[in-house]
């Protein structure tokens, strides 16, 4: 087993492969250890080079590519000045706001439920 940083796409693309290759491997075995070390480097390489955007930037990106305004966030996050909070990150999204937006604006869940900035 000869483990190294992940430094460039190239890097993590191997490392992906390899992680493939071992996959199903038994936890506990050398094989099973290398996985485990493999997982995480690309997780920590990713969470550096592509992080997921907080949710308030997922729902802007979603309206902007939708051409939707605020006013058309009401029959999903509830009324004007609730929507008004959200978007200026003065109240968090509540489970049922979060379902909402995913099933009416197609927003992945993980983008919803990641950390506010």
């Amino acid at each position: 087993m000869d483990i190294k940083p992940i430094r460039t796409e190239r890097d993590n693309e191997a490392v992906l492969a390899r992680i493939n290759e071992l996959w199903g491997a038994k936890p506990g075995t050398p094989e099973g250890d290398e996985f485990e070390i493999l997982v995480t480097l690309v997780e920590a390489f990713e969470e550096v080079h592509y992080p997921m955007p907080d949710p308030i930037e997922a729902i802007k990106f979603c309206m902007e590519q939708a051409g939707l305004k605020q006013e058309d966030l009401i029959d999903i996050i509830g009324p004007r000045g609730r929507v008004s909070e959200i978007m200026n990150r003065k109240r968090d999204l509540t489970l049922p706001m979060i379902r909402r937006l995913n099933k009416e604006l197609g927003i992945p869940l993980e983008s919803l439920i990641g950390e506010a900035a």
